[in-house]
This record gives C-alpha cells, sequence and structure tokens, in this order.
C-alpha cells in the first residue's frame, strides 16, 4: 500500500522541519527524539494523502432551462495539481437529498470541465447542491467532500409567485407559529379574496390544516400551533398551500417549516483545548441559532458566589472571546443575552488543576507569535519536562521544535514564511509523544497570484466587442504556465451578495480544511483588513479541523483504504462456469461499438478480469463476452459494482433559500422572456377508460397492503440509469441502504435502532437484494414503497419491516415465436450488453458573434455573457479573451480564478460598464 501510494504520487513534496532549541539542557526523551516523532507523522501523511476539490461555476444561481457551467481543481498536499485520481464525479442532489444528476468527468493536470443542462422534465424550483468527490475521497469522512448550494428557480411556466415570512410567537403555554404569505400570479399582481386551503405534514403525517382567504393585497396569515410538551412536528414539516385561482384552478405551493422555531445556543472553546487554572486564559465562543447561523450575543462570566469576573461580546456571526485567570476547585457560569432578547446561563467547562496551554498571536503579518503557559502545580509535577512543538498544513509538517520547560510561561515567534498559505495547525507535545495543547491558525502569506483583469475600453455598447486581458504575477514578477477560467455575467440581473461567495480561496484554502459548515466564508478574503483578520482567528478557535489527529496517528489509528485512486474508467468482474468454478486463462473480449473499440484479455488463476484505462462517452453502449473460450455457453460473467456514496444531510444547510422567487426576482423575469418559446399549453383532458398499469394489487401476494403505497418511484425517473439497485438507493423516501448489511431499511426505524430489512417483490415475487442487479432499468413501469405493512400480513410472512414492490411494464402483446427466436432474446450468460455510465461530454460555450446587421436584430438575453474554463497565460504571463455583449445594460462583472504549477492560487473580479 504504502509503495503504490508514493508512485502516485509522482508530484514529490519535500517537508521542511526547522529544528529549533530553546533550551542549553536537552530534553529527556525516548529513543529518536523528535526526529522519530516527525518520520511516524511525515509517513501517516504521505501515505494518506487527501485531496480538495473547488468547482467555479459561471454564475450562482439559474433558472429551469439553463446550463450549469463549472470547471474543477482538483488539489494534493500544498494545493498542487492533485496526482492521485483521474476520475472526478460531480452529483445534483435536491433539497430531500434525492440524487439528480450524476456526471463522470476525466481529470487531466488537476482540472476537469463540463456542464449541468437543467432540464425542464427533471428539475423544479427550489435548492440544489452540487457534490464533488474522487474515489479516492471515498476512504476519508464526508465533509471532505466539495459541496455548494445552487438555488433554481422557475419562470417558464410559473403560475405562483409567493413570499413567506415566519414569526415565532410561542409561549410557555402554546408553541405557534404564524406565517404571513402573499400570493401573486406570474405578473406579479396579487391573488385578492382568493381561498386557499392549507396544511402541515410532517413524517408523511397531515398534523394541521386548516383555509383561509387572501386580502387585498394577497396576503394570508396561516396560524400553526401545537402544545409544548409533544414532540415537535413544526419544526420537521412543509406547509402546503392551495389556492383557488380561479372557479376551476387551483394552483399549490409549499413552504419548508425547518427554520420557524429556532433556539439559541452557545458553545465555549479554550484555547488550546482546555482551561488551565490559575493562568490566563483565552476563551473563544459561537452562538448558533437551531438552523445553524451566528447569532448575536453578549452577557458576563460570573464565579460561584455570583462576582463578575469577564464580560463577553460577539464580534462577528455569534464568535467572540474574552480572557480571564480560572481558579481550581471555582465554577464559573455565563449569563448570556442573545440578539433577539432571549437569555439563558451556561457552565463553563470546569478548569484543570494541572495544565498548560498553548497560546498563539497572529496580529504580526510576518511572524507568529508563540506562547506557551503551565500553571504551578503543572511545574511541580513535571520538572525539566521535554516539549516538542510541530506545525502541520496541507499534509506537511512545516515546523518543528523542541525544548525544556524551565519556567512557566516562555515566549517565541516563528517566521510565516516557514508556512504555506492557509490553515496551519500547531500542537504541543511531550517527549513521551502525549499532545498537551493544540491550536488552529490562518497564515496569510503575501505570495498568492496577482491577477489583474482589464479592457480594452472602460464602457460598450449593447452587443459591441470586448476585448479582455489578463495580467498574472506572483510576487510583482510575470509568472507563465498559469490555468485559468473566466465567467463574465450581466450584474444587474445577477446580482449577488460577495461575502458569501465560494471561491477557489474558499474551498482551497480554509472551507476544505474545516469541518463543519462556515458561514459568508468569502467575507474573509473579500476585503482583508485588521478586523477580518481578527475575526478570521476565531473562526479559527471555535471551527474543528479536517486532518489526522495526533493522538491517532500515533496510536496507529488510520483510515481503511477500501477505495482506490482511479486512472480512468475500469470495468472489472469474474468470470466462471455454471457450476460454480473459476475460469483460469479464459478469453474475455470488450466492445464499444460506437467507438469501434476492441480489447481482449484473459482472466487470472481465480476468474478475475479487469478491463483498464477505457474512455468512452456516458451514452456508449458496451458488451463484454466469453464466447471466444471453450464451453463458452456453460459461462457466467459477472461484474464488479462500483462506489457510490449514499446523498447524506446537506452539509450547508444553513445556506438553503426560503424564499427563491424574491431572491432572484430580476434574474427570473430575464429567464421569463429569455424562455417564453418554452412555454407549454396546458394540457387538454380527454376523458376515456385509463390503461390499468401494473402495481401490486395484481397479485395476491400483497393484497394485504394499502391500495396507496408512500412512494412511488416511476419508471421514467430511471431513464439514463445503468445499474438499477445503485439508482433506487438514492431515488426512494424515508429508505436507507446499509452497505454493510446489503440491505434497504424503513429510515425512521433504522435511525431509532430498530433495524429489520424491508422485504422485496418483483412481479409480486419475493427476492433477496442481489436480485435487482438482474433488473433492466428501462423494463420497470415503477417501483412502489410501502413504509408501513397495516395489516402485517407480508411482514409476518417474511419478518420484515416494509416493502418494496418493483414493478415490470407490461409486455405487448404480439404473435407467436419459436423457441429458437425466445432463446435468442433471452440474455446470454456468456455475454453482457449494458450501459456503464463512462465521461459526459464537454460542450463548448456558445458565444454569439455580431459582426453582420441581420445578426444585431436578435433578441440577446443572455446572463452569463461569456465563460471560459481554459484560459492559459504566455511566457509573459497574460492571456487575452475576446466576446460581445448581450443586450442587458448595466455593469458586468468578470471572474477570473485560478492556480500555478506550484499550487499557488490567484482570483480577481473586474466590471465594465455597457450602456
Amino acid at each position: 500500500m504504502k509503495g503504490l501510494l508514493r508512485f502516485w504520487l509522482s508530484l514529490t513534496v519535500l517537508a521542511h522541519c526547522y529544528l529549533l532549541n530553546f533550551a542549553q539542557t536537552a530534553p529527556q526523551q525516548p529513543a529518536g527524539g523528535i526526529n522519530a516523532l516527525l518520520t511516524r507523522t511525515a509517513g501517516v501523511l504521505s501515505n494518506y494523502p487527501t485531496e480538495k476539490i473547488h468547482l467555479h461555476f459561471d454564475k450562482p444561481y439559474y433558472s429551469v432551462a439553463d446550463t450549469i457551467w463549472f470547471k474543477a481543481y482538483v488539489s494534493s498536499t500544498l494545493n498542487v495539481a492533485s496526482p492521485i485520481s483521474k476520475v472526478l464525479y460531480v452529483d445534483v442532489i435536491n433539497e430531500k437529498d434525492s440524487l439528480i444528476r450524476s456526471l463522470k468527468l476525466p481529470v487531466s493536470m488537476g482540472t476537469a470541465k463540463g456542464q449541468i443542462p437543467i432540464d425542464q422534465g427533471d428539475f423544479a424550483q427550489g435548492n440544489y447542491r452540487i457534490r464533488a468527490y474522487t474515489q479516492w475521497m471515498l476512504n476519508f469522512a464526508d465533509d471532505a467532500f466539495f459541496s455548494k448550494n445552487i438555488f433554481i428557480g422557475e419562470a417558464i411556466d410559473k403560475q405562483l409567485i409567493t413570499h413567506v415570512r415566519f414569526k415565532n410567537v410561542s409561549t410557555d403555554k402554546l408553541r405557534r407559529v404564524d406565517a404571513r404569505i402573499q400570493f401573486k400570479d406570474a405578473d406579479g399582481k396579487p391573488y385578492a379574496n382568493k381561498n386557499v386551503s392549507w396544511q402541515v405534514v410532517s413524517g408523511f403525517e397531515t398534523t394541521l390544516k386548516g383555509r383561509g382567504t387572501t386580502d387585498a393585497s394577497g396576503y394570508l396569515t396561516v396560524v400553526m400551533s401545537e402544545k409544548p410538551n409533544v414532540e415537535s412536528k413544526l419544526n420537521d414539516g412543509v406547509l402546503y398551500t392551495a389556492i383557488a385561482v380561479s372557479d376551476k384552478k387551483t394552483v399549490a405551493g409549499s413552504f419548508s417549516l425547518k427554520k420557524t422555531i429556532l433556539e439559541n445556543d452557545i458553545q465555549f472553546f479554550p484555547e488550546g483545548g482546555n482551561l488551565v487554572s490559575g493562568i490566563s486564559n483565552r476563551v473563544a465562543f459561537k452562538a448558533i441559532k437551531s438552523d445553524g447561523l451566528g447569532v448575536g450575543a453578549k452577557g458576563t462570566l460570573t464565579d460561584g458566589s455570583g462576582k463578575q469576573v469577564a464580560t463577553l461580546s460577539s464580534e462577528h456571526l455569534g464568535m467572540g472571546s474574552f480572557t480571564f485567570v480560572p481558579q481550581a476547585g471555582t465554577n464559573y457560569k455565563a449569563n448570556v443575552t442573545f440578539a433577539d432578547g432571549s437569555t439563558k446561563s451556561y457552565n463553563l467547562p470546569v478548569a484543570q488543576a494541572s495544565g498548560i496551554v498553548l497560546s498563539l498571536n497572529n496580529s504580526d503579518p510576518e511572524k507568529l507569535g508563540l506562547k506557551i503557559l503551565a500553571n504551578d502545580a503543572f511545574m511541580a509535577a513535571n520538572p525539566n519536562l521535554g516539549l516538542y512543538l510541530v506545525g502541520r498544513s496541507k499534509g506537511n509538517i512545516c515546523y518543528a521544535a523542541q525544548m525544556v520547560l524551565s519556567s512557566g510561561e516562555y515566549a517565541a515567534s516563528v517566521a510565516k514564511s516557514k508556512f504555506p498559505k492557509g490553515i496551519a495547525q500547531i500542537t504541543l507535545l511531550s517527549a513521551a509523544n502525549v499532545p498537551l495543547s493544540e491550536r488552529m491558525v490562518f497564515i496569510d502569506r503575501k505570495d498568492s497570484l496577482e491577477l489583474k483583469l482589464s479592457s480594452d475600453a472602460a464602457s460598450y455598447g449593447i452587443k459591441k466587442k470586448v476585448k479582455l486581458t489578463l495580467d498574472v504575477k506572483k510576487m510583482a514578477q510575470a509568472f507563465p504556465g498559469g490555468d485559468f477560467s473566466l465567467s463574465v455575467v450581466d450584474e444587474s440581473k445577477v446580482p449577488v451578495d460577495a461575502d458569501a461567495e465560494t471561491t477557489i480561496m474558499t474551498s482551497l484554502l480554509l472551507s476544505g480544511d474545516l469541518k463543519g459548515y462556515v458561514e459568508r466564508p468569502n467575507y474573509y478574503f473579500n476585503k482583508p483588513g485588521e478586523k477580518r483578520t481578527a475575526d478570521l482567528d476565531l473562526l479559527m478557535l471555535t471551527q474543528g479541523y479536517r486532518s489526522f489527529a495526533f493522538t491517532d496517528m500515533l496510536a496507529g489509528k488510520f483510515p481503511t483504504i477500501s477505495y482506490m485512486p482511479e486512472q480512468g474508467i475500469e470495468i472489472s468482474g469474474m468470470l466462471r462456469m455454471s457450476n460454480g468454478l473459476p475460469v483460469r486463462k479464459g478469453t474475455m473480449l470488450l466492445s464499444i461499438p460506437d467507438k469501434r473499440y476492441n480489447k481482449d484479455i484473459q482472466t487470472d488463476p481465480v476468474g478475475n478480469f479487469k478491463f483498464s484505462n477505457l474512455v468512452f462517452n456516458d451514452s456508449s453502449k458496451v458488451v463484454i463476452s466469453a464466447k471466444y473460450n471453450p464451453n463458452y455457453r456453460d459461462m457466467v460473467v459477472t461484474l464488479n459494482g462500483s462506489p457510490f456514496p449514499s446523498p447524506t444531510a446537506n452539509p450547508n444547510a444553513p445556506d438553503e433559500a426560503l424564499n427563491i422567487d424574491s431572491l432572484i426576482a430580476p434574474y427570473l423575469n430575464n429567464s421569463k422572456k429569455r424562455y417564453s418559446y418554452l412555454h407549454t399549453l396546458e394540457d387538454v383532458v380527454i376523458r376515456g377508460t385509463p390503461e390499468r398499469k401494473p402495481s401490486h394489487a395484481d397479485y395476491p401476494s400483497l393484497s394485504g397492503l394499502s391500495s396507496i403505497p408512500d412512494h412511488i418511484v416511476s419508471g421514467d425517473r430511471l431513464t439514463g440509469c445503468a445499474m438499477f439497485i445503485q439508482c433506487l438507493q438514492s431515488m426512494i423516501a424515508g429508505v436507507t441502504y446499509d452497505q454493510q448489511t446489503n440491505n434497504f431499511y424503513v429510515t425512521r426505524d433504522y435511525n431509532s435502532g430498530r433495524r429489520i430489512p424491508m422485504s422485496i417483490f418483483l412481479n409480486g415475487m419475493n427476492i433477496d437484494v442481489n436480485g435487482l442487479n438482474g433488473i433492466i432499468p428501462a423494463e420497470v413501469e415503477s417501483v412502489e414503497v410501502f413504509l408501513r405493512d397495516e395489516l402485517g400480513t407480508v411482514n409476518r410472512a417474511y419478518n420484515t419491516n416494509g416493502v418494496l414492490v418493483i414493478n415490470s411494464k407490461k409486455k405487448p402483446k404480439g404473435t407467436k415465436m419459436t423457441r429458437e427466436q425466445l432463446m435468442s432474446m433471452l440474455p446470454k450468460s456468456y455475454e453482457l450488453n449494458f450501459s456503464p455510465g463512462g465521461y459526459s461530454i464537454e460542450k463548448q460555450f456558445y458565444s454569439p458573434k455580431y459582426e453582420t446587421a441581420a445578426s444585431l436584430n436578435q433578441n440577446d438575453l443572455r446572463t452569463t455573457i461569456y465563460w471560459n474554463p481554459a484560459v492559459v497565460t504566455d511566457a509573459s504571463g497574460k492571456a487575452t479573451v475576446e466576446f460581445y455583449n448581450a443586450d442587458g445594460k448595466g455593469n458586468y462583472k468578470v471572474i477570473a480564478e485560478g492556480w500555478d504549477g506550484e499550487g499557488n492560487l490567484g482570483r480577481a473580479v473586474y466590471r465594465y460598464l455597457v450602456k
């Protein structure tokens, strides 16, 4: 394993360790000392390299019928282009955590390019998230994946525009939320004096319902209440409305209630990890609401007698810090008042009677101030203690020192030039390799790439040609060899909060190294200054670090490597005889008809085969056959499955938008005009005898189930699905698939610990999970999901909990056929014909040219004016692009992002005027 990983890391990066001796007397230490510690730590970091991903999108949000254009940057150690993985996966997941689209892209020199069409049939208005990862990243925690929220609006067939405001008016005796909803038609005219029916649905159960009438301005107040002594159904429910816009027509709307009843909380984070009595301690805190967003807070800190010992006040997004000297045996309480006026008291962690603290000062732009503080009890128990100080960043050990602690306080400084730009973790260890104190810090070196954008004019007319120049320098010197992406948008139609943007700097220098949600990440990079530097240090004190802990490394606890880095598309499997015996040195032929590609290999001694480094598109068909072997008719070809991460809860859920209609109103107004030709006429209903579709009711063994399933997955959603079981895992609401047990479970029971698998039926016949591998997705009419078996007829018979019913499409009536004709239609065990899902085809962004009088007469309502994911600088560090403006007037915003071969990052924003 270790040798193989080092082979993949063909770009070797040396870890520079700076050994300093802070005392005249060498510390007592185990054999090997700090060098042994560094060797072991560096070995772990190099043998388990991590990857990070950033996706640069052409714009921050979209509407149905748009195309999402993006470029992926895949980095590894020190943010250089990753040599580990050559295949990238990009998923689109909706707000119900269901997979909508998945792309596979080839990675070359650490970058990949792609696009996602937002089709009318697959997308509706709502919150979506883009998830990107490599197969190698599946070995580590999900928070290593790139994840970004993108909301999509509907403008083509829009019938209802809504805006809702929730107000929590709960009391001790009643939990109550008022929803103030405004209803408008597609043209923005209020629906006045219209009847509205509403209901709250939580966990597939209607908990509240009512009716009302809008006022003259289209407003309706919905009052939702429940008793406070019962588990809340509001916070995880959905408010559904149906407004009667005419005598024969109603229009539906829905509103998530996840952010209606918010509670405040605060957490305390002593610098270095622990409170220590008798010495000055800096304590950071973070006040948040239950929706994950920060909230302002202030208060006092009192001791056991009620005496005030410190005050606290948040500085940024609920974060702040205070300093005090805790006394041994004394309990401290924080009395906090939140921004909404609510108050609450919290007990601080108990101070250690004996301890040591590492404190950092990051205010100096050139050096990092270090201070080690130990109380008297610690000094008495550990005289002349040998200590190690280790700093690591981006998979490298960047700094190391050893010392003898001869007094209770020691101060020193370290040049920031020893670290790369980004997050560093400084750890204080004893000579016995026991971590004592730890601190994260952001190193802001001034050696990022300097990107300068300029245009050949300050302003232009509509549809006029623009020439943009990108000039890249590093430390004021020309720097060739950069790889960049560039987007131009009409800012009047695509306004955005710059502090909340996801950029190459936030992804690869900040969020990619932190655990959990980071609120408004670009705030720390957008307009640097002393205030933002101090706020960034508060983030370092209150956020978790995504890396190997020293305790795990020293204890030999490493991730289980289950998935190897992909170097290309791979198809593998096994060849057996029909009696189960493997076929040794069997000939396997792979054919890709549309590529006119054929390749044959031989199986290994246990029947395994593997076709590697294949290149084909996602629409290609592949044939794998063993028919060139003796007795091939008695052979069976099976394929190995490919890993797929199940959609998890959205890590950026706090960023989900509630009122998309009003949030991106200028954009949707433009999209309504741009895509007016896509407007669909309302259906004309021709009544007749409906064709009865296959369902569970066709089979006596399932007659005890409810006539209405809890969920139905129609066969249309399986279009393009290659492996039925993989698609099923991400499409069934309320159902969890456990890869360890290879079974499906009812999610609510699975999460509560009642893990009884669901039963599975195919056309009325009970099958196990492995039977799903033989189902052809195109032949499925529907999948019915029963989370409950009310009569228990199936659950008792099969000792299961819940039922999945797969119904095949009705076979068309035809003429009789001969046995030979029938046999020719049956799947051949020795041959597989399937669509494995290859690389998504890269398309070119269309940029019109207005060079003739006739071309100037057409409307141009584009919001993305220009997109180029492959801007490469020349020997002087410059690159030039040309394009034409659209019809929109106002500021056009240009964003360039990218990196160089040494992992230096850069970003620039430029604006020009269109009159």
